[in-house]
């Protein structure tokens, strides 16, 4: 019996550094997690940059959420179950 996959949202405050989008994409992808909606701004002292992601998967969201934090360019990530 195959399980329905699950939604979680991401908030990601990185460092603004060229390839950092694609090394958040990236990363989510190889664990197994699918990118279903992306927004983002950059912070007021334009040095950092503020991720909201929406992704979709069948597997535990800490492992992610641990990958994610290993980035050079990430400051904070914080993953929790979509309402």
């Amino acid at each position: 019996q195959r399980t329905l996959p699950m939604r979680y949202q991401l908030a990601q405050t990185s460092r603004r550094a060229e390839g950092a989008l694609v090394r958040v994409l990236g990363t989510t992808e190889r664990r197994g997690f699918q990118p279903v909606r992306i927004d983002g701004d950059a912070g007021a002292d334009g040095d950092h940059w503020q991720l909201r992601m929406t992704v979709e998967g069948q597997r535990e969201p800490e492992g992610l959420q641990l990958q994610l934090a290993k980035l050079h360019d990430c400051l904070s990530v914080e993953v929790q179950p979509c309402p």
